[in-house]
Order: C-alpha cells, then sequence, then structure tokens
C-alpha cells in the first residue's frame, strides 16, 4: 500500500471528523477524546462555541479538550514561555535559551545541555500563528490540522501500527527531547513534517495535566485520520482482541502449573 498521497486524501468534513473521531475512540476504547487542533494564522473570529482559556499551557488546553471542552488559546492566553516560543507567540526568555532554566528545573545538570535541547527545539515562524483552536475530535465543528491522542501506551501502540499500515510498512520513527512533548512533539513536528510521531511525554505534561504514568502522547496530520481508522478496524478483527486477551500467557502458566513427571513416571 502507498503512503497516502496528496490526490488520494480524502476531502474531510467537520462530519467525517466527527464519525472517525467516534470510531477512533471506541476502537481503542480511548479514557478520553482524540482532539482536533487547529493552527490559525489568519485573523478571524473565534470558533463559534469555544471557550477562551487565559493562564493556561497548551497541554492544559488538550488536557481540557480530551475532557469534552472546546477550547482556544492565543498569544496572551498561552503561559508557557517554552510553548509560546515553540508557537512563535514569543520569543524563548534568556533564562530558558541560555539553558539555566533547565537547570533551575532540576531537568539537566548542565546548562549546555540545555541550550542544545532549545537550539534543536521545532518551532513555527515567529509571529505567523494567531490562534490555537482545540477541541474534542468527536465533537468537531470544523477540520482540523492535527490529530493528538493521549492514552495508555498499548492503546497508541495499536494506533501507530495503523499509521504504519497505512503508509505501507515503513517504520515509524519518533523524535523527542523528553521535553515539549505535546507542543512541539505532538503538534508542531506533524503539522511542519507531516508524519505522526511519538514520545515519552515530559516533565512540563507530566506535572501539569492529568496524563497518567502508563501514559504518553502522539500527533499526527488529520490527512492520515481516514486510513488509520480503516486499518485500526482491521486490526480490531483479530489482532486487538487476541494480543489482550493474553492467550499465550494464560497458555504458559497452565503449563507451569502441571506437575513435572518424574523418571519413575516414564
Amino acid at each position: 500500500m502507498e503512503k497516502p498521497s496528496v490526490a488520494k486524501q480524502e476531502r474531510l468534513t467537520p462530519e467525517r471528523v466527527r464519525e472517525l473521531g467516534v470510531r477512533l475512540k471506541a476502537i481503542l476504547e480511548l479514557n478520553g477524546s482524540p482532539v482536533g487542533v487547529r493552527l490559525l494564522f489568519e485573523e478571524q473570529e473565534r470558533p463559534a462555541g469555544a471557550h477562551p482559556v487565559t493562564h493556561h499551557r497548551y497541554c492544559q488546553a488538550v488536557m481540557k479538550a480530551r475532557h469534552g471542552d472546546h477550547v482556544t488559546l492565543d498569544k496572551e492566553g498561552l503561559s508557557c514561555p517554552a510553548a509560546s516560543a515553540a508557537f512563535g507567540f514569543k520569543p524563548l526568555p534568556a533564562q530558558l535559551r541560555s539553558g539555566k532554566g533547565l537547570v533551575g528545573f532540576g531537568i539537566v545538570a548542565d546548562p549546555d545541555v540545555g541550550k542544545t535541547i532549545f537550539d534543536h527545539m521545532p518551532h513555527l515562524e515567529p509571529g505567523t500563528l494567531k490562534l490555537l483552536d482545540v477541541f474534542p475530535l468527536d465533537k468537531a465543528e470544523a477540520v482540523p490540522d492535527i490529530v493528538v491522542v493521549e492514552d495508555t501506551i498499548e492503546r497508541l501502540m495499536w494506533l501507530t501500527l495503523a499509521y504504519l499500515h497505512a503508509t505501507g510498512g515503513e517504520r515509524v520513527s519518533g523524535t523527542t527531547a523528553v521535553l515539549q512533548a505535546v507542543c512541539a512533539d505532538s503538534t508542531i513536528i506533524p503539522y511542519l513534517e507531516q508524519r505522526l510521531n511519538f514520545g515519552y511525554g515530559c516533565y512540563g505534561c507530566r506535572e501539569a495535566t492529568d496524563i497518567g504514568p502508563n501514559e504518553t502522547v502522539v500527533g499526527f496530520p488529520i490527512s492520515f485520520l481516514p486510513p488509520i481508522v480503516e486499518q485500526l478496524e482491521f486490526l480490531n478483527q483479530k489482532a486487538i482482541p487476541v494480543s489482550r486477551s493474553k492467550r499465550a500467557l494464560k497458555a504458559l502458566q497452565k503449563a507451569d502449573q502441571q506437575p513435572e513427571k518424574s523418571s519413575s513416571d516414564e
């Protein structure tokens, strides 16, 4: 199967996005909603029904959308300086840019390591993004640019396998600095590179949101939503239920419970 090209991409509508969001949530038995994110680069009215939030980190906006809220974030509302720089809203503060800020947080011991992390952090062109529109995918009123999914590692494993199948079996690469996992790793990289990206979460999202210790986050462009759901439907016919049944483990445990034959029994 070829990697979906622009010509082969399904023309999505909000209704179709909602339908696919419901299926994605149901097949994987997600604890919350997959999240749609629109990156709005033009000045326009705020989306109807959305609640503008202030003093919020981006990962907290995604958390709220995961639990059913439709929120927007702009330059003034986004409180995380690292995310603000990644989205091009504001320059990175000098304390962070030098790496000393990460030393202060106890994330790195060497400021040069922190500086290198931020030197290589992906970001949007400064001053271009106007608004982040963040909403539950299964309640979408517009077609998002990116889908962000937070849940257990096992569930996101199946999602990544579906993406691998949809892209013809090519190995899936994840890139992360274990920092800015929701903004940079799961939103900006998928947007800039038009591919799925995954990581392990980060200090910030684990401290600021309700993401569980056994959960992580992935993001992918909306164009991959239809083939991912299609492949999840296929996986759900056999592979997912068989794997979750732990049939092979149960067989081993049963065998271990059987008394071993002694030489006198032979």
